[in-house]
């Protein structure tokens, strides 16, 4: 465990095994951290409390700024090891797993230095003050990712910080650890717990010393975090799941469209909360759209992520492959047609986690892999008469996490964008802003991160009358 500005062992003696999904090959070993190994870092994260918080913001930038140093010069160990502990590509990873994070530590890098932590609103002076102590829990599909847009802003808002992540990818975390400690940042004020969630995780979300926990995850378990840090009256942020839809309406270019759809499906091997798992088309082009996405799909082979010419590796373990499966026969036995994949291991990857590009025709929105995320490399297409029935079929979810439309003219697409009930919407295929804010509606979370958005979840304020 790395604690208070340490590397610490374990308080138990019981350890997680890290395993390569390529091949099914035990790679490593963690700690399996306890309720101990929790409290003994958040007394060290609220030690550091006063002293981070005193920093000048424009110091922190500085330090932030090391941090993204050190991720950039070790970007190259940062993907092998992605692809090692989860199956990335390695072009995937490299540019993704490892090139987001410098990013996103660079924006925070720049926002601690020229964001306004105090302002005047007519006689009164308003400061906005870090939260306290972070609990953050990060999934297990954009490992790295998910801990600096967390760790990132906190720091920047001058929070301390205890991380606990996923016990299926805990290599990346470590490597991030030691960039912390090049780092030279204070004694306690990054904290990481390897464990699992119902007890590293539990124990965090639950500890009296966290002020804040940031949680990445499935929707199952954030409402139960949110139970329990309402019954505290403790500050959360919640990024949950998601089952958007991409709606490309008449006009648009349908070869493009589709093609970028199958690849937003397809990347990182379908586990991505943002995916465009729900294609909409209408119905005077909903067969041609059928072969595109079929064809497209089937560029997805699957292959040994270490390759640079894989795009589609496995998935993170043995269990989420037999969960996607269990979505295709779902699929399959409530009459959606399969035009690509199915739910049978690739021909020559009988070893390994991998799954077949699969997409279905034939989808109606009540199906259950219309409703439920699958998480995995699976594509649903559905028709629509008119605009307002695409809306409608991209409304019709719990979920609210992102979208796309696609249209010939942009202000169109605009137009239905601003009608879907979702926190992010890409026009015709506008590219990824680490700057704008992500999260979601209804289901899909309560908060937002990245950019300005991001640093504001970690902030308090203060105003005095003058």
């Amino acid at each position: 465990m790395y604690i208070d500005g340490a590397w610490r062992p374990a308080a138990g003696t019981d350890s997680i095994e890290v395993v390569n999904p390529a091949d099914e090959q035990v790679i490593a070993t963690v700690p399996a951290g306890t309720a101990l190994d929790v409290d003994t870092a958040v007394r060290a994260a609220r030690a550091a409390l006063p002293g981070w918080a005193a920093v000048p913001p424009a110091e922190r930038g500085t330090y932030l700024a090391a941090l993204r140093d050190g991720l950039a010069a070790r970007r190259d160990e940062i993907a092998e090891t992605v692809v090692a502990e989860l199956g990335s590509p390695v072009g995937f990873a490299q540019a993704v797993h490892a090139g987001l994070p410098i990013a996103v530590a660079d924006s925070y890098a720049e926002l601690a230095k020229t964001y306004a932590f105090e302002e005047r609103i007519g006689n009164s002076t308003v400061f906005h003050e870090p939260v306290g102590v972070v609990g953050a829990i990060t999934p297990w599909n954009y490992p790295l990712h998910q801990i600096v847009a967390k760790v990132a802003p906190a720091l920047a808002a001058g929070c301390t910080v205890v991380v606990k992540p996923a016990e299926n990818t805990p290599l990346v975390a470590q490597l991030f650890a030691e960039v912390v400690a090049g780092a030279e940042l204070p004694a306690g004020v990054f904290n990481l717990v390897t464990g699992l969630g119902p007890v590293a995780g539990q124990a965090l979300a639950e500890h009296p010393g966290v002020d804040l926990v940031s949680f990445t995850g499935s929707t199952a378990v954030g409402r139960r975090i949110g139970a329990s840090a309402g019954a505290a009256v403790k500050r959360v942020a919640l990024e949950l799941g998601g089952k958007s839809a991409n709606i490309v309406l008449p006009g648009a270019d349908l070869t493009r469209a589709v093609k970028v759809g199958v690849a937003n499906v397809m990347a990182n091997a379908g586990q991505t909360c943002s995916a465009w798992t729900r294609l909409l088309v209408h119905a005077d082009q909903y067969e041609e759209a059928v072969e595109l996405a079929a064809a497209a799909a089937a560029k997805y082979a699957p292959g040994d992520p270490r390759d640079a010419e894989t795009r589609l590796g496995p998935v993170v373990s043995a269990a989420q492959r037999d969960r996607v499966r269990g979505y295709i026969d779902r699929g399959i036995a409530e009459g959606a047609r399969l035009v690509a994949g199915g739910p049978t291991a690739p021909e020559g990857l009988e070893r390994g986690y991998y799954l077949r590009p699969t997409v279905f025709a034939d989808v109606t929105p009540e199906m259950t892999i219309a409703q439920e995320e699958i998480f995995g490399p699976v594509l649903s297409i559905l028709r629509y008469a008119d605009v307002d029935e695409a809306v409608r079929i991209a409304n019709d979810s719990a979920y609210g996490l992102a979208g796309a439309v696609w249209a010939a003219d942009e202000a169109e697409a605009v137009a239905v964008a601003r009608r879907l009930e979702t926190g992010q919407v890409d026009i015709n295929g506008g590219r990824f802003n680490p700057l704008a804010p992500f999260g979601g509606y209804k289901n899909s979370g309560v908060g937002r991160e990245l950019g300005v958005h991001g640093l504001t979840e970690y902030l308090q304020t203060k105003s005095l009358q003058l």
